[in-house]
């Protein structure tokens, strides 16, 4: 599975209400709450989104509440993949499960805003290229790419 797009980057620290504030939990149409998105740090952020970005962030990202509405908010902006130093286990696991891609990366500092990247799963490879640059992390078990390849857990779940 490979996943291309342009680079959306984010400090350190993202949680979940800074994803999706809890007054729009309201909701569950994931366009919906795309509109909402990263709102007290990135003023219509799903504005500048298309269907091929990738968020990028620092350490810690999705902390905070173990709300399934901060991933569903994410693919309502088109986002394919959110790479990052470290994320919260559940945040981690809520992407997994809703067949958002994860990838837990350590050079994400060398990342600029709007690099262009190619993100290959399968393999463990990111490459960067506007910088013509490539990092390598662990590869998603089988299992847990059956379940992204599905869309999620409970598609993965209802077509076994």
């Amino acid at each position: 599975m490979r996943i291309r797009g342009k680079a959306f980057k984010f400090p350190d620290n993202i949680d979940t209400d800074v994803i999706i504030p809890a007054r729009y939990l309201v909701y569950q149409d994931p366009k919906i709450l795309a509109k909402f998105a990263f709102e007290s740090i990135r003023k219509d952020f799903y504005k500048e989104t298309k269907k091929n970005g990738i968020i990028v962030a620092g350490k810690n990202f999705g902390s905070g509440s173990s709300r399934e509405h901060a991933v569903l908010a994410i693919k309502g902006l088109g986002i394919k993949c959110v790479i990052a130093k470290t994320f919260s286990r559940i945040f981690f696991r809520n992407c997994i499960n809703l067949g958002l891609v994860a990838v837990t990366l350590k050079e994400t500092d060398l990342i600029k805003e709007n690099d262009i990247l190619e993100v290959d799963v399968k393999k463990g490879l990111v490459k960067n290229i506007t910088q013509k640059a490539e990092y390598k992390f662990n590869p998603y078990p089988d299992f847990l790419m059956q379940i992204i390849k599905k869309g999620g857990l409970l598609k993965w779940l209802t077509t076994k």
